[in-house]
């Protein structure tokens, strides 16, 4: 019986990397594919010259990273940009997650993805998926107040996103994580959860 393999999701501003380190502190082995992604793009990163070979070199910074504000407006304004970019980050990512999933020695594991449902292919790779879904509006307020975007850059990000119905569809199981729920209710939330996959 090998260890449980949980897709966790959610939109932007939804708590779902809260919920990602409270799974960890439970015992959870968590991937993080956002974090790999970051890692591919950093400055000796695999994927930085293939980037530099397909957009140019002044999508890369002077340490050598990916300039990740230019891409991010191309890759929202030009659709086909975005999947070039995808096609040379998602492999990168994919046999990495591999990887730390072959070495990961706890019953659980948890595959923190973003695009999950985007994706399309990730629901036949994990056996449940765990959705974090809050309200649109708190999304926006969140994230305003974290990375001190404007409105209408979150909703552009949202934009980009699947729509909560999309991901409410794919969801296996759901947490409810709205401004209304307290940290401490989420905590007790996904503690229950933890004992359920095991931990």
């Amino acid at each position: 019986m090998g260890a449980l393999r949980v897709g966790l999701t959610g939109g932007i501003g939804s708590g779902k990397s809260t919920v990602a380190n409270m799974l960890a502190a439970c015992g959870a082995a968590v991937i993080d594919s956002d974090a790999i992604a970051r890692a591919v793009t950093a400055p000796g990163g695999a994927a930085i010259d293939l980037i530099s070979a397909q957009f140019g070199a002044r999508f890369i910074t002077p340490e050598g990273a990916l300039n990740r504000d230019l891409m991010r407006q191309l890759a929202f304004s030009d659709a086909t940009a975005r999947k070039q970019l995808e096609e040379i980050v998602h492999p990168l990512v994919g046999a990495e997650t591999a990887k730390q999933a072959a070495q990961a020695s706890s019953a659980c594991i948890v595959f923190d993805v973003p695009l999950l449902v985007e994706s399309g292919r990730w629901r036949q790779k994990v056996d449940q998926v765990l959705v974090i879904d809050c309200s649109e509006e708190t999304q926006i307020s969140r994230v305003m107040a974290r990375n001190g975007w404007t409105r209408e850059a979150v909703v552009q990000v949202m934009a980009g996103q699947a729509s909560r119905s999309q991901r409410l569809a794919a969801a296996d199981i759901c947490i409810y994580n709205d401004a209304s729920l307290s940290l401490d209710a989420l905590t007790l939330e996904v503690g229950l959860l933890a004992q359920r996959f095991g931990l």
